[in-house]
């Protein structure tokens, strides 16, 4: 196929079956340099901007003409060559100083947008076929012969605008940030889908980080519903528009079709979850959603417009999200994946947790497997990284399991095992250290920095740890919205007496909201989590209730550590304070 450029807001996408970009003609006469340039000459004209006093006199259609023919000059001659070889480009010279600039405008305005380069693999062979064999050769070839490319072109106009070299040589990614490599691929896919066979399915994924999104979106709405009828009947999924993320969540496989609007916020799911590879991908899927369906496809379900469906003639989940601004967050990517994973194991008689799990080993030989549950902003990930600072040198390791959302099984002989979903981390910038963020700067995908809600995606633990099953020492309820009155270790660490007083709490799920939805102030949540339990009320129910006798008969400490994350002016001693008496309750079983 062409290569296609698609422009969605901030977003460039290049799909193409062209490898290699290392041809300077290749780029300045491409059509995404005309757009770019005619992009930017529209901005500038609409700012009144001092870059038009360059251009010379005429309609705008002539200026982009000739200033695409003086960038095109430059690139391979001096301006004395150009000024004498192409007399009409005399009047952009007049001030090169503002030229130079004007250069260096356009240079910039390309890498504002964020910039997704799709490598197809010809499914038929051929010398583009097999690209997701030699992986690392194919992204040599463009991603980063593109980014070298790219500052060749930038350097070359300059100087021969300038007559000067650089001093200073940034090697900034200037082409594009992420690199796929997909193809279309034979899925087990049951007949009603077979419409989503034709989508090219991404094989592997290539990050230049820190990468930096700005989706239309800081937070999420609502809950999604459970309905009774496939929110994909009908709709129809272009192969040139669409790709496939072939997730592990936990021991699951889920399919994330998404929409090419929605390019940025799917590939940074390569963050938070694993690849399927290629023996995931021999068996039917476990569920299979759909980010980016035309809205009107959903209007039977009336005002419902984030949906999950159990089609149990396939036993599949299938989970639908519409195209639109309005659900351009990434919240709707991670939280819809898990929804589909919460309700699979149900089904299955797990039981679905919202909160993050850690396995502390001190170096003094105590060792804890705790969970803290709650919803977004209770201070679970907080109260995780505050106990890794207050700890020190006293801390051997702190492996984290999962991050928000994971499963409880239980076994045979009565125990409790904990499986996670996630081998990253989705949190919010504004909760964490300082240096945390930067210490992990080099592995980032950070989201909406400038905002409120800024949040980061940052890759964490490994699959092995997420699916190993580890028993539960700890499971504390993260009780954000209660102010603690004295320091005694006890007042931010309660145990429950009997299974019927940790479930009222539990069930209750009462949480200060932070503004990370659209909610605010103090709410409450069935068992914290509205990612499948709420909707499933019904089959959720008697399954709590089975496992917490069992954490109960288990002698597993069951309670609330209050993290005062959601009160004004708490945000960072509250989980500092509640990660101290967890210190110390742990270290004290050892004395």
């Amino acid at each position: 196929m062409p290569t296609k450029v698609h422009f969605h807001g901030k977003q460039v996408i290049i799909r193409t079956t062209s490898l290699y970009w290392g041809s300077v003609d290749k780029i300045l006469e491409s059509d995404l340099f005309r757009q770019m340039l005619s992009s930017l000459l529209q901005k500038l004209r609409a700012n009144h901007s001092d870059f038009l006093k360059i251009l010379p006199e005429g309609s705008a259609e002539k200026q982009e003409g000739l200033t695409l023919k003086l960038l095109r000059a430059l690139a391979k001659g001096d301006k004395a060559k150009v000024m004498k070889n192409h007399p009409e480009l005399r009047p952009f010279f007049a001030d090169t100083y503002l030229l130079d600039r004007f250069v260096e405008e356009l240079y910039n305005y390309w890498r504002s947008h964020e910039r997704y380069l799709i490598c197809l693999s010809d499914p038929k062979g051929g010398k583009n076929g097999g690209l997701e064999k030699r992986p690392y050769r194919t992204f040599n070839d463009t991603i980063e012969s593109l980014n070298h490319t790219v500052r060749k072109v930038y350097r070359d106009i300059q100087e021969n605008i300038t007559g000067e070299h650089p001093l200073i040589y940034r090697q900034v990614p200037a082409g594009c940030q992420v690199g796929v490599i997909a193809k279309p691929r034979k899925l087990k896919l049951p007949r009603e889908y077979s419409d989503l066979g034709k989508v090219p399915v991404i094989s592997q994924v290539l990050l230049n980080p820190p990468i930096l999104i700005d989706p239309p979106m800081n937070k999420r709405k609502g809950e999604f519903a459970l309905v009774g009828g496939n929110p994909l009947e009908g709709t129809r999924f272009m192969p040139e528009e669409w790709l496939c993320f072939p997730a592990k969540i936990g021991p699951l496989v889920i399919y994330l079709y998404f929409h090419n609007f929605y390019t940025g916020l799917a590939i940074a799911a390569s963050n938070l979850f694993d690849l399927c590879n290629d023996d995931d991908l021999k068996s039917a899927p476990d569920a299979i959603y759909a980010y980016g369906v035309p809205l009107e496809t959903l209007a039977r379900f009336a005002r419902e417009k984030t949906v999950f469906f159990n089609d149990e003639k396939n036993r599949l989940m299938v989970g639908a999200v519409p195209l639109g601004d309005e659900f351009a967050y990434f919240g709707y990517v991670k939280k819809m994946m898990l929804t589909l994973h919460n309700a699979i194991m149900i089904k299955r008689g797990r039981l679905p947790v919202h909160g993050a799990m850690v396995r502390i080993t001190m170096k003094s030989g105590e060792k804890a497997n705790v969970i803290f549950v709650g919803d977004s902003g209770a201070g679970k990930s907080e109260s995780i990284e505050a106990f890794r600072v207050l700890s020190g040198d006293n801390l051997r390791e702190l492996k984290v399991v999962f991050d928000d959302m994971g499963s409880l099984e239980l076994m045979k002989e009565g125990r409790i095992k904990a499986y996670g979903t996630e081998t990253g981390a989705f949190v919010r910038l504004d909760d964490l250290e300082a240096g945390y963020a930067f210490g992990q700067l080099d592995r980032s995908i950070i989201m909406s920095p400038h905002k409120t809600n800024a949040r980061v995606v940052v890759p964490i633990t490994t699959l092995k740890e997420v699916l190993h099953g580890w028993h539960v020492d700890y499971f504390l309820y993260a009780n954000n919205y209660e102010k603690v009155q004295g320091d005694a270790p006890e007042n931010y660490l309660e145990r429950f007496s009997t299974p019927e007083d940790a479930m009222a709490i539990f069930r209750e799920g009462k949480r200060m909201a932070k503004g990370t939805t659209q909610e605010m102030g103090l709410t409450q949540s069935y068992y914290a989590n509205i990612f499948g339990p709420s909707q499933m009320k019904e089959e959720h129910e008697p399954l709590a209730r089975k496992y917490f006798e069992a954490m109960f008969k288990e002698g597993i400490f069951v309670g609330q550590i209050k993290t005062q994350l959601g009160l004004a002016g708490m945000e960072q001693d509250g989980p500092k304070l509640a990660a101290k008496a967890l210190f110390g309750l742990i270290t004290s079983k050892g004395a």
